[in-house]
């Protein structure tokens, strides 16, 4: 006899997260995997920053800007997007796209983020690679999976992991849920009514998404899907994660 497939969760929101962080590889990463459900959580009043570990220096478009210039377009871009999903706390760690790692470095840079914003979740991409839509596994989204995590555990709670920060002034912290975007979600998060808001918060990235059609279509069809392979009635739209308790 074949084993019963687990549904999958759909989330409700308890009260219970209060502060959130979320840790992306580049400008736009959030808005493409995200978005939706960072507007759900501000809706509900919960304090959500940013870490954005580049500037999106190396950032797939064809314009002749010098390297400074992009990263600055590129953090505009994604300041006023997280505006429009209701962040306005955002630290841009300025890593060179296209060449992260998950170095002890890194670590301790999500490190002190972690102890700054105190969240309760942090929401983060996977470091597992996705076989079947290569784009989602770009190397620096796999290197900012891992090192979150490690961060998260056991770095971020452990004050002999990097004591100096201890000295600096930042003390340990506790991050009770990690969601991971991208691969295997057992988790989804009901983005009907803020689909428009990610949409929003999508297109004010212009150097990338500028010029691109059919976008709106694009995200309405994969949240479609993801809400489908959740069990959600015809029409919802959802964002999925891979949730991961840390205690």
């Amino acid at each position: 006899m074949s084993k019963k497939v687990p549904s999958i969760a759909k989330f409700k929101y308890d009260g219970s997260i209060t502060r959130a962080l979320v840790v992306v590889a580049h400008p736009d990463d959030v808005d493409f995997g995200s978005a939706g459900t960072v507007a759900t959580l501000t809706k509900h009043g919960v304090n959500v920053a940013y870490c954005i570990v580049t500037s999106g220096d190396a950032g797939g478009d064809d314009s002749t800007h010098t390297k400074e210039e992009r990263s600055a377009i590129r953090e505009a871009e994604q300041t006023a997007a997280a505006k429009e999903v209701g962040v306005t706390n955002l630290a841009f760690l300025r890593w060179p796209d296209g060449q992260v790692e998950p170095t002890l470095m890194l670590r301790k840079e999500i490190t002190r983020a972690i102890r700054t914003q105190k969240p309760d979740l942090v929401i983060t991409q996977s470091p597992e690679r996705n076989w079947e839509r290569i784009y989602a596994s770009h190397p620096d989204h796999l290197a900012v999976g891992e090192a979150t995590l490690r961060a998260v555990y056991p770095d971020a709670r452990n004050p002999h992991a990097f004591p100096e920060l201890v000295r600096e002034g930042f003390k340990p912290h506790t991050v009770d849920e990690v969601w991971l975007g991208g691969v295997a979600p057992n988790m989804v998060v009901d983005i009907t009514k803020t689909f428009d808001l990610k949409y929003a918060a999508l297109r004010r990235h212009v150097s990338q998404v500028g010029s691109r059609k059919g976008l709106k279509k694009m995200l309405r069809s994969w949240s479609k899907e993801t809400a489908r392979r959740a069990g959600m009635k015809k029409g919802k739209l959802a964002e999925g994660f891979r949730v991961v308790a840390t205690n």
